[in-house]
């Protein structure tokens, strides 16, 4: 992925694509430069608030909004009942060069499940009535950007890298 600024002046569609290509890049630039080590560590009262956590999360979040959700694919996230964390947790094995690109596998994906609907599709939504790919791809833009700037405060504390 590599961060593009959004359309400054465009429809709704591209719009709001646009800023969340901007966020889902902008989690890649934060990630930049960090060692497997630095991308598990906590840096805050939070085991589970590393870099590399945040990513797989988002990874996880992209799968459940859009295949889930909007497609109506089953899910294969890692999370349970009996651990609803699974999806921040890092695993032996696992590398911030992987997670990124299985964040990134995930959000071409998504992509192409979007492309291929009309933002006022609706879909029945947890027995609730009935929610819209406007609404999902909205909150994604909201999801991304508050994951963020959890990133932002991580990597500051990692190393002092702040900005962009």
């Amino acid at each position: 992925m590599t961060r593009v600024d959004p359309p400054m002046s465009a429809n709704e569609r591209d719009t709001m694509n646009g800023f969340l290509d901007f966020l889902r890049g902008t989690i890649e630039l934060k990630c930049d430069g960090l060692s497997d080590e630095q991308a598990a560590r906590s840096t805050l009262p939070s085991e589970l608030l590393t870099a590399a956590g945040v990513v797989k999360h988002l990874r996880w979040v992209e799968h459940y909004w859009f295949e889930v959700v909007l497609a109506g694919k089953p899910s294969t996230a890692p999370y349970t009942k009996e651990d609803p964390d699974a999806d921040w947790r890092v695993e032996e094995g696992e590398t911030i060069t992987g997670l990124l690109a299985d964040y990134a596998a995930q959000c071409t994906v998504s992509r192409e499940i979007l492309a291929g609907l009309d933002l006022g599709h609706e879909v029945p939504f947890r027995g609730e009535g009935s929610i819209s790919a406007r609404w999902v791809l909205a909150h994604m833009v909201e999801e991304t950007g508050r994951h963020a700037g959890h990133i932002d405060i991580v990597r500051e504390l990692l190393d002092g890298t702040t900005g962009e």
